[in-house]
């Protein structure tokens, strides 16, 4: 076993412990890609404390918005809001509010610089895009929206754009040129300024995908919004923002998660802190009111995703705890869905992003989709690790489907005793192995198991698994290949409310009425039975940073960089509201 290797065996068995309670967190608390939509947006640089999960809340500056915005994505969120800095309050957020357009859109965003006299100016840059605006005159960019015109403002001419100075607005404006995901951020004394927490996401969606919906409907792997799934409380919710990442009918997509990276120097923000109030009296462009503090040895003990830590980030969105860090990190899925990823590297560091589960296919970066020669077929990487760059954004796809377990994880089994509602579920192969609507005998939409890997439909799981002591040992371990993934599912490898019974034990198999016992038991211990909602089964794959300090908080494991993504069969009705 090579370094890599023995490294990542060593986390796996360190998450042991903490996997039933990481998904008892996770259950109730799923996630979307919440923002607020334009194309005018107001915003404001300001200061607030942000609450970290062992219990320190660290002086920080962010994002919040002057006024209300025009609206909210995705509708089917209703708690959705933007930290408000009202006269003489305290808002904004970590990451800043995620901006949502659509392509050829011309979009201004008007800047006030609310952040302490002595920070001095700040600014936004826009990487993607050619702004026209500022003070510069006479630029514009024709497009097929319209054009691109000058703004007026009282903006000052900084290094990289123009600068709004204490007190002051500037105003940008782009043409929204390409979908996709990207960042913006402080062009100020980036150093600073983006370390204490002003950066963003732009999602730009697609213009033409309206003309290609009937595409991406027929295209993607379920298509079940609005269904009623069986034994399910009432149909799913559709929380996507578009159904193609891109203008292109191969990047359809089922759900969507916004994930933004980042590390924090609490000691730097502690030296802002104080620095503010020691000179919050001064006048600006005065000798002496400005800030002097050094950004480098870096030493980050804040390891965020959306602003937050595990477990904090796996909490509701906008949940009261973290008034100004309101997007969680929690991604869940059915089985063969098309989960698009959303990742931008908004540090100083660069994470290796370890997806546990399958690799993703990456679709573009930085609003560039990644063709073949051909111009038809998707040519991004399908990585193991996800780089996630400093600046740079990427869009990749990410599915599960149990293909490869060599098990069925619907728990069937041939000699599954009468009456056993999820015992006998049909599964009739589709060309490429699965049971969907394509199949000879077409699934149903509502069918527990649509989208099952047919060739492993009915094989049960290991009975006596390799390695089992018959007398004398303190522990009887699984087999090595369900041991090395054991992190990833809650004590037992089906899926759906009865996971319990079928993977409980012979104990718990033995008072499963009617006799004989359920033949699908096994020697695995119980699901977690204190799951909520309480019907919920499900695997969790660990989805964390591969450097191991950076799943720690202040160097205390768990922490950091560490989520994980939920997969639930059909009768679970995936909730993202929250």
């Amino acid at each position: 076993m090579n370094a890599t290797m023995k490294r990542e065996a060593t986390s796996m068995k360190r998450l042991l412990p903490i996997t039933t309670a990481a998904l008892m967190l996770a259950a109730a608390a799923q996630a979307a890609t919440p923002g607020i939509t334009g194309p005018n947006f107001n915003l404001t640089a300001t200061t607030f404390f942000a609450n970290q999960p062992d219990g320190n809340t660290v002086y920080t500056w962010g994002y919040g918005c002057t006024s209300p915005p025009t609206g909210y994505l995705p509708a089917a969120i209703g708690n959705a809001s933007c930290p408000t800095v009202a006269a003489g309050g305290v808002g904004g957020q970590v990451p800043g509010p995620t901006l949502i357009v659509t392509e050829g859109a011309i979009v201004t965003v008007n800047l006030t610089n609310s952040l302490p006299t002595a920070a001095g100016n700040t600014s936004i840059l826009f990487p993607d895009f050619q702004v026209c605006a500022g003070t510069i005159s006479g630029v514009s960019i024709a497009n097929p929206a319209g054009t691109c015109t000058p703004v007026s403002t009282d903006g000052v001419a900084g290094l990289l754009t123009q600068e709004a100075a204490h007190g002051a607005i500037v105003s940008y404006q782009f043409v929204a040129t390409t979908p996709g995901t990207h960042a913006y951020y402080s062009g100020t004394q980036g150093d600073l300024q983006v370390e204490m927490g002003l950066y963003g996401a732009i999602i730009v969606l697609p213009a033409s995908i309206a003309t290609k919906a009937a595409n991406c409907t027929a295209s993607t792997v379920t298509g079940f919004y609005g269904v009623k799934n069986a034994g399910a409380p009432g149909p799913e919710t559709d929380f996507r923002l578009s159904t193609a990442a891109y203008d292109h009918p191969k990047t359809c997509y089922d759900r969507e998660y916004l994930f933004q990276w980042s590390e924090m120097d609490v000691s730097i923000h502690r030296q802002a802190l104080a620095q503010v109030t020691a000179k919050q009296n001064c006048t600006a462009g005065a000798v002496g009111c400005s800030l002097d503090i050094p950004t480098e040895p870096y030493h980050p003990g804040y390891f965020l995703i959306n602003g937050r830590s595990m477990p904090d980030l796996m909490d509701p969105n906008y949940d009261a705890p973290y008034p100004h860090q309101p997007y969680n990190a929690n991604p869940h899925m059915h089985p063969g869905e098309q989960v698009l990823v959303r990742t931008i590297g908004q540090g100083r560091w660069q994470h290796p992003f370890h997806e546990h589960g399958n690799h993703v296919r990456i679709l573009g970066r930085d609003g560039n989709l990644i063709l073949a020669p051909d111009g038809n077929n998707l040519a991004g990487l399908l990585m193991f690790n996800t780089d996630t760059t400093p600046g740079q954004a990427f869009d990749g796809i990410f599915y599960w489907s149990g293909r490869g377990l060599n098990w069925d994880p619907y728990g069937h089994e041939a000699k599954s005793q009468v009456g056993d509602p999820f015992a006998v579920q049909p599964c009739s192969p589709d060309a490429n192995g699965y049971y969907t609507i394509n199949s000879p005998s077409p699934a149903p939409l509502t069918a527990i198991n649509y989208y099952e890997w047919c060739q492993d439909h009915n094989k049960p799981v290991e009975r006596t698994p390799i390695g089992d002591v018959a007398s004398g040992g303190p522990a009887t371990l699984p087999a090595p290949n369900i041991f090395t993934n054991g992190a990833w599912y809650g004590g037992t490898p089906y899926l759906g409310p009865d996971a319990t019974l079928r993977g409980g034990g012979t104990q718990a198999c033995a008072n499963v009425p009617p006799n004989p016992p359920y033949a699908a038991c096994t020697p695995l211990q119980p699901s977690n039975t204190q799951a909520n909602p309480a019907n919920e089964r499900g695997f969790a794959f660990m989805w964390h940073s591969h450097n191991e300090r950076e799943i720690t908080t202040n160097n205390v494991f768990p922490g950091g960089m560490l989520m994980m993504m939920l997969v639930d069969s059909r009768e679970f009705v995936i909730d993202e509201s929250m």
